[in-house]
């Protein structure tokens, strides 16, 4: 695995098993997470812990628009004997209240990331972060190096509003006042569907190979679907952030989140999904390549979420960004 500056060829793409491999060894381990609230600015901040033995460097994860702390739970399982993780819920989303001002813009995200870093003492840490919650992990890394001491960026949500396909179109015409409610009931179904069928759509969304998806996940996102509707700002949560993220799409010049990446002192491990339907592969290598010393690893086959469908990979991955050996759990 080499690194790439901005300046030079196409970051190296690593090994990945092939999709028959990777559905084959489909299992997932034992959660035995917990929750923990912090205060921020007056509000509940909920961080999973209990990945792994407590003791080892200090991580923290991530998750994307409409997911939860959840989404880490399998990669954050593997890397527990190499890792001290910590995944957060966002506001809004998991078990995190929303904010009082209802500010839901990157850069608030990013600074109640670091908050919670701070907070809990845990910095520098090793920190991944998937599709929102990967913009939001790059946000934080250029703007507080301090805080980062690797970065994993996990299909992040980079500009890219060229209409291209049906769910990016939805996502650009979010920015209309009105539209992003329509935009979620197109990603993740209507109000009036049941929670088994909302999960199957964003399942059919966000995985290359829904069929990798183990029973005891698919029961747990059934479960969070259901919690979530019986939650008052679930919708303006969404909404709110799905609008910040497209409000930090526009911006040009330094305040570019493609301007951002080359701000990025860490070592960086880029993941893509070789089958994404919502941030397209071929942003990858431009991604990679803007970061002055990052690896790149595409997968091919799976979508938006590898460290869902793919966290042995992923895992693996991030173990080798570590430096660390690897184990009969990666």
């Amino acid at each position: 695995m080499t690194g790439s500056s901005a300046g030079a060829a196409a970051p190296q793409r690593l090994d990945a098993a092939t999709p028959a491999a990777r559905a084959s060894a489909a299992q997932a381990p034992a959660d035995r997470t917990s929750i923990e609230r912090i205060v921020v600015d007056g509000r509940g901040i909920a961080v999973r812990r209990g990945f792994g033995p407590a003791g080892g460097q200090p991580a923290l994860y991530v998750h994307g628009l409409g997911g939860s702390s959840t989404n880490w739970v399998d990669a954050g399982v593997l890397l527990g004997d190499a890792l001290d993780g910590e995944a957060i819920d966002l506001p809004g989303f998991g078990e995190s209240d929303p904010p009082a001002d209802g500010d839901y813009r990157l850069r608030r995200l990013a600074d109640i990331v670091a908050h919670v870093i701070e907070a809990r003492g845990r910095g520098p840490v090793h920190m991944a972060g998937n599709s929102l919650g990967g913009a939001v992990a790059a946000q934080l890394a250029a703007g507080r190096p301090e805080l980062v001491r690797t970065l994993t960026l996990v299909a992040p949500a980079m500009p890219d509003l060229r209409p291209r396909n049906r769910i990016r179109a939805l996502l650009a015409a979010s920015a209309v006042p009105g539209v992003p409610r329509v935009a979620e009931w197109h990603l993740v179904g209507a109000p009036i569907e049941s929670s088994q069928l909302r999960v199957r759509r964003v399942i059919d969304s966000v995985f290359g190979d829904p069929a990798v998806i183990s029973p005891d996940r698919l029961a747990d996102a059934i479960g969070e679907a259901e919690r979530r509707a019986s939650l008052p700002w679930a919708d303006e949560a969404f909404a709110r952030s799905l609008r910040g993220l497209l409000a930090a799409h526009l911006r040009v010049g330094r305040s570019s989140l493609w301007a951002v990446l080359p701000r990025i002192r860490a070592r960086t491990l880029v993941v893509w999904g070789g089958a994404d339907l919502l941030v397209p592969v071929e942003l990858a290598a431009r991604t990679a390549a803007a970061v002055p010393d990052a690896r790149l690893m595409v997968l091919p086959g799976v979508g938006h979420t590898p460290q869902i469908e793919a966290p042995g990979e992923v895992a693996a991955a991030m173990r080798d960004l570590l430096g660390a050996p690897l184990s009969s759990t990666g």
